[in-house]
Parts: structure tokens; sequence; C-alpha cells
């Protein structure tokens, strides 16, 4: 971009009396509003020709990053390439032009698609169903801790309220166990960066008859497989819990365990993440909850069910009437079956790896990861050795007598063309850099990563004023945070009022 013509605001270019538009002639007449249905002042919109416009934003849109744009190790949120062709399936007109209120006989192939998708992500996670209704991950905890909290009050077992959470989780398991009504229990965590089981027998002893769920992420937040899955999953259920898997590392999973198998009884899958739907930017999204055999019945309507001897698909109703009471008709998260068009991608994607192509996201991520990790550990502080999954967290750098943090790594990586990783998550490490590069990426590209990454390393040796001052080539340069954060500047209102 062209930064020096361009880089301006879009109220910066205005010039009164100018336009980019032109009306037919009025042959209406002129009518005022009411006073109470007027500005007090006018807006303060900005007026420019039409070419202005379009250069405007047609440059500013080239400061966009994305997937498509560039390689983007965004550890822990896994951004993976949306195909093309998922796009050209949601775009159809069959498809997009439905309307929710429509009757089941007129959209029995959208029904179809949904109910395929349920059984498809039944099929990959071991799952006895799936709800695609939740509308984003945390959404789909939310609905997955309620269903355990259904599970448990159907049973009269009304004081299962705690939740226990390994310290190294999202930040989003303990917030949707909060949001659920049930008391947080954490876990720590051993030198290893795997769960305590020592440690968790003693929660399970002192809490047993209160613990709702054991909420767990596998391979977990630090991109490690926890090994000792079946002696936790047993410890929890003899005590009369629920395990609840969060999906948001399914990836590396793929074609090679589920988490059914593993003790799993509730789900949630974040499409974005696995299945390569767009990630929302608060949406729309989709997270899909699914149960084990004998849960089904709690999962919320509406719901797509299959008639074998009609080859129909019909919908099952919540009932607004009960709602009041506990009920399981009754059960409800949202109006309709989820975000369609992010549910036809999300098919669109499995059916186009197919069965055989689809075993392969696991292995490949997996293989990129630990490529990354073991060409980089001797520039890297590496806190937990081994195998890693799909991703997996540096400490910094291992040479940290410069004074450059990740932090500074993260900005000068922008200036060689690459979208930082994850930094400072999970809070084990003081200067956690997680990366993720997904099953997607040629091994050209991450060498060429490899490499800066290298070269970042030496710049921090013998130059690091250098990195801490990066980055240098971004239309913008390096940001006061705090003061960004402290005291945000939102609006040109008052980017002028206070200049």
């Amino acid at each position: 971009m062209n930064n020096k013509l361009y880089g301006k605001l879009i109220f910066e270019l205005s010039h009164p009396g100018r336009r980019a538009y032109s009306l037919p002639k009025n042959r209406f007449g002129h009518y005022e509003l009411s006073e109470d249905m007027r500005r007090a002042e006018d807006a303060m919109l900005p007026e420019c020709d039409e070419m202005t416009v379009v250069r405007h934003y047609t440059n500013h849109s080239e400061n966009n990053f994305g997937v498509d744009n560039g390689f983007y190790p965004l550890g822990s949120c896994t951004m993976k390439y949306n195909p093309t062709i998922n796009e050209e399936i949601a775009a159809l007109p069959a498809f997009c032009n439905l309307h929710p209120l429509q009757s089941e006989e007129t959209v029995q192939g959208a029904l179809e698609v949904e109910y395929r998708l349920q059984q498809a992500l039944a099929s990959l996670t071991g799952m006895s169903d799936f709800t695609l209704n939740p509308c984003a991950g945390a959404h789909g905890e939310l609905t997955g801790l309620m269903i355990i909290r259904s599970y448990h009050e159907s049973r009269g077992d009304m004081k299962r309220t705690k939740v226990i959470v390994p310290d190294s989780a999202h930040g989003t398991n303990p917030a949707s166990a909060a949001v659920c009504g049930c008391e947080v229990i954490e876990v720590t965590s051993t030198a290893d960066g795997l769960v305590d089981l020592d440690n968790l027998k003693e929660l399970i002893k002192e809490n047993g008859p209160e613990i709702a769920a054991m909420m767990m992420t596998n391979p977990n937040t630090l991109g490690l497989f926890e090994r000792q899955i079946p002696e936790i999953s047993r410890a929890v259920h003899e005590c009369g819990g629920l395990m609840y898997y969060d999906g948001a590392n399914l990836n590396p999973m793929l074609g090679a365990v589920r988490p059914a198998d593993m003790g799993f009884d509730v789900m949630h899958v974040n499409l974005h993440k696995t299945f390569s739907t767009p990630h929302g930017g608060g949406g729309p999204g989709d997270g899909p909850v699914g149960v084990i055999k004998g849960l089904e019945k709690f999962l919320p309507k509406p719901h797509v069910v299959y008639h074998s001897d009609t080859s129909t698909y019909s919908v099952l109703h919540y009932s607004a009437e009960e709602a009041g009471d506990y009920n399981l008709e009754a059960n409800c998260i949202g109006a309709f079956l989820g975000n369609f068009l992010v549910i036809i991608r999300a098919l669109a994607y499995i059916l186009s790896l197919g069965r055989e192509h689809i075993k392969m996201v696991g292995p490949l991520a997996t293989l990129n990861a630990n490529y990354i990790k073991e060409s980089l550990k001797d520039d890297y502080e590496l806190p937990i050795e081994g195998l890693c999954k799909h991703e997996f967290v540096f400490d910094g750098l291992k040479d940290k007598s410069t004074g450059v943090t990740t932090m500074d790594v993260a900005k000068r990586l922008l200036d060689y063309g690459y979208h930082a990783p994850t930094i400072y998550f999970p809070l084990l490490f003081h200067e956690a850099m997680m990366i993720e590069p997904t099953e997607n990426e040629s091994k050209d590209t991450i060498d060429r990563f490899i490499e800066v990454m290298h070269v970042i390393s030496k710049e921090a040796r013998e130059n690091p004023e250098l990195v801490k001052n990066a980055p240098h080539n971004t239309p913008i340069g390096r940001v006061d945070d705090v003061l960004a954060a402290r005291h945000p500047i939102v609006t040109y209102r008052q980017l002028i009022a206070e200049s």
C-alpha cells in the first residue's frame, strides 16, 4: 500500500461539498421530519468524490492479513485455510436464499445437509449424536455444560455443581462453567505440562459427591497429549461426574483417536478451527455439541432427524409452553438450526477430503509442528521437551541477556511479512510463544519461516534495538499497547477533540 498517499483517515480526505453520488430528480416534494425525530446537529460524515472513496478503501483492504495472504502460525486459534469450494457451495442460491421458517417439505435438501454434518461429526469423534445449534465455540461449551447439569438434575443429583478445570486450560473453560452456575476447581499441572493425577485424585476425594464434570482439552493447551486420560476418565466417572472435551485441539486427533474412545461424554467442536469455516470475528460461527449414547435426549431442540421408512427429514421442535418447568422437550439455546451457511462450509470440507484424506489432517499437523519446534529450539527456549502435537510453546528467546522479549520478536515478524504467533499464552510461561502451522502449509513455507525466526534471533543478539523498536515496514509502527488499552481513541470526533 502507498501509505504516503493513501494512509489517511477518510475524514482527513473530506472536503465540504464533494459528493460520490447523484440522486434522481425529486418528484415527490419536500417533507420535514418532526423536531423529536431530527438530530440536534448534523452527523459528522466525510464528503469525498467517488474515486477518492474507491482508492481509499481499496488501498486499506490491502492491509488486511489472512491465511490467503501469508503464513499465520496462530497457536490455539488454528488459522486454517478455507478452500474456495466451500464458499462456492455456500453461495449457491438454493442454499443462501432459504428462509428458516419455510415448511419442511420445501427444505429437505437443507435438512439433509444438517443431518449429514451431525452424522459426520459423530463418526469422526465417536459421539452418538450432535446438535448444530450453538453459534460459537464458547456457546458450545456453555451448551455442553448445560447438558451435563441437566443430566445430573434429571437424576435428582442437585449437588453436582463443581467443575474441574486444568490450570493450563483456555479461559473460556472456567468462564463457561461460571456462566452455567458452576463452581470452578483448578487442578494443577506437572512439570511436564500434563494434568497432575495425584492432585486430581485429592480434589475428587474432597469434592466427589459435588463434582459435575471435568473439562479437558486433549492435546492440551501446550500442544501435549494427555497420556493418562484413561486413569483421569476412570477417576471422574467413579465419583459420578462426566468428562467434557473442549474440541479446540481436535485437529491432531483426526484420523488418530476419537474423544469418545478416550472416555469423554460431552464435547463441542470449533468448526472454524478443524473444519475450515471462517473465523467469525464475533460471528457468525458454529460450535456443534456432541454426546455419547444415552445422553441424546438432553440435546437442545430444534434437532434434525431422518426417517428411513420415507427417506425424509424433519425437525424436532422445542415446547415453548413447557419452558418454565424442567422438561427435556423445552431444552433450547436458539430459535433455529445454527448458522446454516457455516454448516454447509464444514460439510463441503469433510466431503471434499473424504474418508481417506481426512485421516491425514492430524498426522500432517503434528509433523509440521514438530519440524518447526526441533528446527528452532537451539535459538528459542523450549520449556518442555518431547513430542508435541499440532502446536507447541516456546518461552521466549534462549538468550535473554539483551532484554529482547517475546513481544519484540512478534513485532519483528511483521516486518518479514508473517502474522505473529500467539504470545503470552498460556500463562504457565512468562515469555510464552505458541506456534501452530496447521496441516496445510508446504515445507517451503515452513522452511522460510524457520529461516526468518533464526534471523530475528541473530538480530536480537547483534542489534537488539532493531528488534525492540519493530515493526519498521508496516503502515503503523510500534503502538503503545498500555496507552491504547487504557485510553482508546475510537472515533474521529474524539481524535479531533484531543488533538
